[in-house]
């Protein structure tokens, strides 16, 4: 089920993650729209914490730079690619699913991807996350991906060797549980998967925190970061 404008306009930027998880989930899947004289433009979701939630681990100016810069620019480039096209009155996952393959559309699906891409991100990280999951998750974790200690490793070894730009995943594929990777915009859904969880691996998300040091950043995400609850929310939603 998409997010209807009504729904996303609801979500609050200051609540605790949570109390929030069902409306995180919700906003994550989709980038907001507008009617303007009969077309849809996108716009840039809030973030679900203040840019200097996160510090120490990744500071305000990242945040800054990373959500009002690289985010703000992927909307933008969207807004001007399929302005006055029939791709502008669809819902951002359905421009995604549209373009997905086609050379001459290449552009409008890596901003299109790049909005849904780094809005989930955000909602994959809370303030005073990090540990391990627990419930259902925790459960299909333990059985499919060899424990927690199983997935840690996976995940990190996915995230360290994206050669280049990138995305590290978990993710729901018919059911089973997955670790999996992605170069420059790519994303699950236009693979059949259903994305859990997710982590930057681009450059500009963690360079000015941690330089060349990929795996201090990835470590710092597992252990002081990741939303385990809206990953749960996730996927509970991938089995309905």
């Amino acid at each position: 089920m998409e997010i209807t404008r009504r729904n996303f306009c609801k979500l609050g930027v200051a609540a605790t993650a949570t109390a929030l998880a069902p409306r995180l989930l919700a906003a994550a899947e989709s980038a907001s729209t507008n009617t303007h004289e009969g077309a849809m433009t996108f716009t840039l979701p809030a973030l679900p914490y203040a840019e200097n939630a996160l510090e120490p681990y990744i500071s305000a100016k990242t945040l800054s730079f990373h959500y009002g810069k690289h985010h703000q620019a992927y909307v933008t480039n969207l807004n001007n690619l399929v302005k006055d096209s029939d791709l502008a009155k669809l819902s951002l996952e359905d421009v995604i699913r549209k373009t997905a393959g086609d050379a001459s559309k290449t552009g409008i699906f890596n901003n299109a991807a790049q909005v849904w891409n780094h809005t989930f991100y955000w909602h994959s990280m809370k303030p005073n996350g990090g540990g391990a999951p627990k419930g259902a998750l925790a459960e299909k974790i333990n059985k499919e991906l060899g424990g927690f200690e199983g997935f840690k490793e996976a995940f990190k070894t996915a995230g360290a060797t994206q050669f280049g730009s990138g995305w590290a995943w978990l993710v729901s594929d018919k059911g089973t549980l997955k670790v999996t990777k992605t170069p420059n915009a790519d994303l699950p859904m236009v693979h059949g998967q259903t994305a859990l969880l997710t982590m930057d691996v681009w450059e500009h998300a963690y360079y000015l925190d941690y330089q060349n040091r990929r795996p201090d950043y990835i470590t710092t995400f597992l252990d002081k970061l990741v939303n385990w609850d809206f990953a749960e929310e996730n996927l509970l939603k991938a089995a309905v």
